[in-house]
């Protein structure tokens, strides 16, 4: 028997009901549950720019927010505070609630009697950023399961349990499922006022949103608010009109396990007689909690939505229960015209379906010939600003102004609204699959116009994407055409001052900003040499001060960068228009129109590569260093080139390896480091891999080059060079809801998909997935025993191997989070504690929001808490065959 229900949806929207042949849900009344109106609230203390993840929470050094009760007699130090003491406080929050079956409260959580301007007037926009906490109640006056959403919340505690991840982002996308009694339940909420999420401008409030809805308890779909463009069911667009083809087959659903099994979905299928649909993946499983993106295929007869929305249904079994389940979601394609922009979707590398949005060339264009027998156009990036979406009015018609380029206009989503990290590992991957599939939209709509040049880009963008943008010219200089950053930022470190840190060991430090090479955009402007640059910023921006743009026309200029900035009178951060300036129309005319020309050494005869040494870097003229001697530092090649005897020269700094590709220039004769290589180099300077082993450089095969790759090199976010989905395992039972809370994350803040296991071998069978284990005590014995590896972990103690041993005996809250390496330039993150309550401790450091800095390993204790950075007990870098670095920090 299946359940059907009325389901009315608005023209846009799309809607879902859950349809179960056990229990289905009608919900008609006002909700038994709520929020209570009056919190308590303590704070606020002092945190730095995205220091939360080390923890840095004060009270922690009193037993932690949850051990203490309210008394208004209590004080409590605080550099903020005048005299240096805080107070418990208390603010109301504004509940409400709706028929659908939903109680929400707002709290706006503020300190009027901290004076913030004389901090901001010394420390700048650090000083708005604060820390402390807020305790309410959950009431219900019956059992209930319950999906618990928290936004701009980091970490929550309820009735004494801790959730680390939260959703700091409202991205809404993974709920926490509660299965509550009825009564009074406590919830504590960590308040961390970050700048760059919530501004830097007026008062530094807080304003958090809890909303707790009514679950069936079976499998549940992932639904945005009705007045989100972005919603549970991710689907491209039709072209043409509504007899046109979607744009792509794939599609995609996220769902969530309100059970307290386990449940397997089996199929799915689409609206009978119209469209069919099938899983990419099948069985996919979900334990209790867990939420998972489901991607699938769809394909309709035109017109596919003549009838309505396209219905998908989904069919699982509940661990336990033999009869089948139905989830029934709705998905309505818009219709774009074949030249609009169009949403198309595609498959990210780690497997989930992404979209962006793709505007052809146009067909009144009047493109001129571009270079002898080319009939293919190059591409336009123009990456979006923080919190907004690609299918956004605001990003999709922010180029309407320009209708006719002689380009192909992409505006990547770069999977999430904040583009997963910032344009960088995870998002900038996205980006490059978006080109990848324009081609498969090509085949797919029957497109007869120009081609598309998916290696010459050029790339602009507002905001965070204006940072991206310098991310693309910094780390892709061979695909660049030009590059327009508007309004970016120069790097994370220098938009928000990392000021408000806890006091720490240099040394300590040290090892944290060189994790963050990558984001420093300043320390790598010499790969931009060759490449024009066009600056844009209003004068006015109080979001982004124009500082940035200021600073970076000035290095790029010192970098013998061609580069032109244009700071515009009176301009906010956004304005209408903004990137269809005069200045920057003349800039896509010009760089698109002009005669198609290669980058080589005949045009560059002298220049710089410029590395990280952390996996990311694309060549520069056929240059790229895949391999440094000490990690953390940066890395550099200078090249030069004499046209006249065709020699080529190359002095290089913290170099191992070099690679030169096809693309790299012919040169009669090579020197490196004053060496000349080999008898006859003529030859053979092209696809060369070159390597240094005692001062001496040679030809090496590629087997012959140091055993990291560029694919297992960054840090533990390396770990988001994932070609599958995330494979978690848990080594023992108490590891689960550990397993579980990183699967929620990396669902949160990435949208990514995860495999939850307790099999590693499991795990390690799937061949192109990064793994995260989660280990306590001597669960690691068998897997590391034997390996050829600095880390060993046992169950009182810890070792890690370098000149001599390092070795870490049982205390309180012993933990480490590392990553080491997996065949087919897998890596596996390993987070591991002394006992189950210290696990949270490892979790924390696994990737979640940008700037935080964990580099290749660390090991803490319990007062990592409430210091911080400084509770760590080491940190540091492997070198590129996997020994611990040299620059590393053992305190």
């Amino acid at each position: 028997m299946k359940w059907t229900f009325p389901l009315l949806c608005s023209l846009g929207s799309i809607c879902g009901v859950v349809c179960s042949s056990q229990t289905p849900l009608v919900t008609t009344e006002y909700p038994d549950f709520s929020f209570s109106e009056e919190w308590q609230v303590l704070g606020p203390f002092q945190i730095g720019t995205r220091e939360a993840i080390w923890g840095a929470d004060p009270l922690e050094a009193l037993g932690g927010f949850r051990s203490l009760e309210h008394d208004d007699q209590a004080t409590f130090r605080s550099s903020l505070a005048s005299n240096g003491t805080v107070r418990w406080s208390t603010t109301s929050a504004r509940l409400s609630e709706s028929e659908t079956g939903l109680a929400i409260a707002e709290l706006s959580v503020s300190f009027p009697q901290i004076d913030w301007n004389a901090l901001k007037h010394v420390y700048g926009w650090a000083a708005f950023q604060w820390q402390g906490w807020a305790r309410g109640q959950i009431h219900l006056l019956s059992a209930k399961t319950l999906a618990l959403h928290v936004e701009h919340i980091l970490e929550l505690w309820i009735d004494g349990e801790q959730y680390f991840g939260g959703d700091f982002y409202g991205y809404g996308r993974s709920a926490l499922t509660l299965h509550l009694l009825p009564g009074e339940h406590r919830i504590d909420l960590r308040l961390v006022r970050d700048v760059r999420a919530m501004g830097g401008v007026e008062e530094p409030k807080l304003d958090l949103l809890l909303k707790l809805e009514e679950s069936s308890g079976w499998l549940s779909p992932v639904l945005a608010d009705e007045s989100d463009e972005d919603s549970g069911i991710l689907i491209s667009d039709l072209v043409g009109d509504k007899n046109g083809p979607l744009a792509s087959p794939y599609a995609s659903a996220t769902l969530r396990n309100d059970a307290s099994h386990d449940i397997f979905i089996n199929g799915v299928e689409a609206t009978h007689n119209q469209c069919e649909a099938e899983l990419l993946q099948s069985p996919l499983k979900l334990m209790p909690g867990q939420t998972r993106p489901v991607a699938l295929k769809v394909a309709c007869i035109p017109p596919a939505v003549e009838l309505g929305p396209i219905m998908l249904t989904f069919s699982y079994l509940v661990e336990g229960i033999s009869e089948v389940q139905y989830l029934t979601l709705f998905g309505l394609p818009q219709e774009r015209g074949f030249y609009e922009p169009q949403k198309f979707t595609y498959l990210h590398p780690s497997g989930i379906v992404s979209y962006a949005v793709l505007r052809p060339p146009s067909s009144r264009s009047q493109c001129k010939e571009l270079g002898p027998g080319n009939v293919s156009l190059p591409i336009l990036l123009q990456l979006h600003g923080a919190g907004l979406e690609a299918d956004s009015r605001q990003v999709r018609h922010s180029l309407d102004e320009v209708p006719d380029l002689c380009a192909w206009v992409l505006f990547p989503t770069g999977v999430t609204s904040w583009s997963g990290d910032d344009w960088h590992t995870w998002g900038f991957a996205d980006v490059e699959a978006a080109i990848a599939a324009i081609t498969e939209w090509i085949e797919q709509v029957g497109w007869s116009g120009p081609g598309v040049d998916t290696g010459r880009w050029l790339v602009s963008g507002h905001s965070n994407g204006g940072q991206g943008a310098w991310y693309a010219l910094t780390h892709r200089p061979d695909k660049l055409m030009a590059a327009a950053p508007v309004s970016g930022y120069s790097s994370i470190q220098n938009y928000v001052l990392y000021t408000f840190w806890r006091t720490m060991d240099p040394g300590r430090d040290a090892v944290i900003q060189a994790s963050l090479n990558s984001y420093r955009h300043e320390l790598l402007l010499e790969n931009a040499k060759g490449i024009p640059v066009l600056q844009q910023h209003g004068s006015e921006d109080d979001n982004v001060p124009p500082y940035h743009s200021r600073l970076l026309s000035e290095m790029l200029e010192q970098a013998g960068v061609a580069t032109e900035y244009h700071e515009m009178p009176g301009k906010p951060h956004w304005w209408d228009g903004v990137m269809t300036t005069k200045p920057l129309q003349d800039f896509y005319h010009r760089v698109l129109d002009a005669p198609l020309k290669s980058s080589s050494l005949a045009q560059d005869n002298e220049f710089v590569v410029v590395s990280t040494g952390q996996g990311d870097m694309s060549p520069k003229n056929g240059v790229s260093i895949p391999s440094t001697r000490i990690p953390g530092q940066l890395a550099k090649v200078h090249v030069k080139h004499d046209p006249q005897t065709k020699g080529c020269s190359l002095s290089t700094s913290n170099v191992v390896a070099l690679h030169l590709s096809e693309n790299f220039d012919h040169c009669d004769a090579l020197h490196i480091d004053g060496q000349q290589l080999g008898e006859s180099p003529s030859s053979s300077t092209k696809g060369l891999s070159l390597l240094r082993k005692q001062g001496v450089w040679q030809v090496a095969h590629r087997s012959q080059l140091p055993a990291r790759q560029a694919s297992q090199q960054g840090g533990i976010n390396a770990i988001l060079k994932s070609k599958g989905p995330f494979y978690i395992t848990y080594l023992s039972a108490q590891a689960k809801k550990t397993a579980l809370q990183l699967s929620r994350n990396l669902c949160q803040y990435f949208a990514a998909d995860t495999v939850i296991t307790d099999d590693y071998n499991q795990s390690l069978d799937a061949r192109t997935s990064n793994l995260v284990t989660v280990a306590i005590g001597g669960d690691l014995t068998d897997i590391l025993d034997g390996a050829d590896f600095p880390i060993k972990a046992f169950d009182d103690h810890l070792q890690i191997l370098d000149h001599r041993i390092h070795s870490y005996d049982a205390r309180r809250g012993l933990s480490m989070a590392f990553v080491r390496p997996l065949p087919n330039g897998r890596l596996d993150l390993v987070l591991w504690a002394i006992d189950e309550e210290s696990l949270a401790i490892a979790a924390r450091l696994a990737p979640l929001m940008t700037g935080t800095g964990q580099p290749d390993f660390v090991v803490a204790d319990r007062s990592m808490l409430w210091k911080g950075l400084e509770g760590t007990l080491a940190l540091g870098f492997f070198d590129d065959d996997w020994n611990v670095s040299r620059n590393s920090y053992f305190s």
